[in-house]
């Protein structure tokens, strides 16, 4: 229980900025990934599209409601 109260004291320090600058740097390094590992790359399209739908329910519940 302590780590989770050192981890959130932590995130409360983040600003915009480095918001910005921590999915920046997620968006590089899957770049990265992509270019290193090309059977990631030759999936089809919707199964990029389910991933993203996927991922994104839980902070669009949180945002919403």
């Amino acid at each position: 229980m302590k780590c989770c109260k050192n981890i959130n004291s932590m995130i409360k320090k983040i600003d915009c900025c480095d918001m910005g600058l921590i999915k920046l740097s997620v968006m590089a390094f899957a770049l990265m990934l992509a270019k290193l590992w090309s059977p990631l790359m030759s999936l089809d399209w919707y199964w990029y599209a389910l991933a993203f739908i996927v991922f994104a329910i839980r902070p669009l519940k949180k945002v919403c409601c």
